[in-house]
């Protein structure tokens, strides 16, 4: 009786794996990150309780949203896609977008009218990611078209974004005030916003491979 359990318990947990493993692949992640992996040290402007608090996903039961605001490289879309990982291995239906190609898909869509059925799948994931708001700019069609989806998501489920620009900024980034305030009334109205005031990861690399080079040049004149 006592290996039977064993082997159904075994039997669930590889079953539970596979479903989570399924739900990570269907999310269309660019990478995988995990908060582990996260320099919390070299962006001290991040409340590493506040991630970890994100992390329980009681933001995703409480149907808030999330923003990460900050200059390229600080680390926004790690942490966005390390909360959308938990999420995912959580059985929460999630699925990330960059804006950019969000706007051609709900554009592409309009077009062959059949923007209701996408706005209508769009609307029903748990948690969904939409990365790099403000990299390109947005027409109008564009920004009405996102407009439409933060309406349907509004209060019903949970949407993390990413942005390089302040919020005073939107104006630009949407091409209309109007349409910017509408979408950021209903975005902030129950929201945590993460500002990272920090440098870059990518220009730290940078200028690590930079030293490291120097050191070898160094080196061999030296020899």
């Amino acid at each position: 009786d006592q290996i039977a359990e064993f082997c159904g318990e075994q039997e669930a947990k590889a079953k539970r794996s596979r479903a989570c493993e399924n739900q990570i692949k269907m999310a269309g992640f660019p990478f995988r990150k995990s908060l582990d992996t996260f320099d919390f040290d070299f962006q001290p402007s991040i409340d590493k309780e506040q991630i970890m608090e994100l992390a329980t996903m009681r933001f995703v039961e409480n149907r808030e949203n999330v923003v990460f605001l900050g200059t390229p490289g600080v680390g926004k879309t790690h942490l966005a896609v390390a909360l959308g990982m938990i999420a995912a291995s959580n059985r929460y239906s999630t699925h990330y977008f960059n804006c950019h190609e969000l706007i051609s898909i709900l554009n592409k869509a309009q077009y062959e009218n059949r923007l209701e059925e996408k706005l209508k799948v769009l609307s029903k994931y748990r948690v969904l990611i939409i990365d790099e708001i403000g990299y390109l700019p947005m027409d109008i069609q564009g920004a009405n078209l996102f407009f439409q989806l933060i309406t349907r998501r509004y209060e019903k489920n949970t949407t993390i974004f990413t942005s390089n620009k302040a919020f005073s900024a939107w104006d630009e980034v949407f091409s209309d005030v109007t349409i910017a305030s509408a979408i950021l009334d209903r975005i902030l109205h129950h929201c945590q916003v993460i500002s990272i005031k920090g440098e870059s990861y990518r220009l730290k690399e940078r200028k690590e491979l930079m030293r490291e080079r120097q050191k070898r040049i160094n080196t061999l004149m030296n020899e």
